[in-house]
């Protein structure tokens, strides 16, 4: 992998982006939250960092993949309260909620997959970053809440897409009681599509980020609009939109490329037994 550099914004040390180069063409982009003293919690010029970085990642097209992820075990211990806590109230209400939207938001605009791998703590603002992502990786030693009424207000934003995941009971639960619930749990509720042990993290990511980079790109791209508009359609109006989508993939070589691809690895595999 490429070594870590800091991106090149006010406050650039709260973010860092990795570029790993891959052989099947283009790069996966790592985005790391840098801000280990406070359990990588993102004051507001962090989340506004971080929805700058990824509308310029979103502009690349030789983006496969993004990877979020935060450093010294821990994931995204939310915002910063303390600093919220210093601010007047309108400008909490304003600034504060506008950022984390924004930084959600340009997350699920990334036009190729966003998988969020997840260790130590993952609150309030962090578990509706999480939740933007497409896919989510967590380690057992993860932990998961939405603690904001503990504070004095509601959780808002993008705290509406996790009924989408865990249905609207144990959303409820989360947003009404702000308790912190174990990975095992959040599991259990389909927040997260695989729970792994803290060393077999890295490798379960690396496995979605291959079979990714491993499928056709432009595919990829095409399944990405596909899954986000899905979100606001009719049954009838989503199969039509898959037909489109079908149609514009064949627009180029590359399902006939890939499919030759396939036969081709098909027949030596069958020569090899027979052999």
């Amino acid at each position: 992998m490429a070594s870590v550099t800091k991106h090149e914004f006010e406050r650039e040390d709260l973010i860092l982006v990795r570029r790993e180069q891959r052989a099947e063409g283009g790069f996966v982009a790592w985005v790391l939250v840098n801000n280990e003293s406070k359990k990588n919690a993102l004051p507001v010029e962090g989340r506004a960092l971080l929805a700058s970085i990824m509308t310029e990642l979103s502009t690349d097209p030789e983006l496969r993949c993004v990877v979020l992820t935060g450093v010294k075990d821990n994931f995204i211990g939310g915002a910063n309260i303390g600093q919220m806590a210093d601010f007047p109230d309108h400008v909490v209400a304003e600034l504060g909620s506008k950022t984390t939207h924004h930084a959600c938001d340009s997350i699920r605009r990334v036009p190729v997959p966003v998988i969020a791998r997840i260790e130590g703590y993952c609150l309030g603002a962090g578990m509706e970053i999480a939740t933007s992502c497409d896919m989510r990786v967590a380690s057992t030693t993860a932990k998961f809440g939405m603690p904001e009424v503990k504070y004095g207000v509601p959780s808002g934003m993008e705290a509406c897409l996790i009924p989408r995941l865990t249905g609207w009971g144990k959303a409820m639960e989360l947003v009404f009681t702000g308790e912190i619930i174990s990975a095992e749990e959040a599991y259990h509720f389909n927040y997260v599509e695989k729970l792994v042990a803290p060393e077999d993290l890295d490798a379960q990511t690396a496995r979605w980020v291959d079979s990714i980079c491993e499928a056709g790109p432009r595919a990829i791209r095409i399944q990405k609009e596909l899954c986000r508009d899905w979100e606001q359609m009719s049954i009838a109006d989503a199969v039509q939109a898959g037909v489109r989508a079908v149609g514009r993939a064949h627009t180029t070589d590359e399902p006939k490329r890939l499919m030759s691809a396939w036969r081709e690895r098909q027949r030596k595999r069958r020569e090899a037994r027979e052999g």
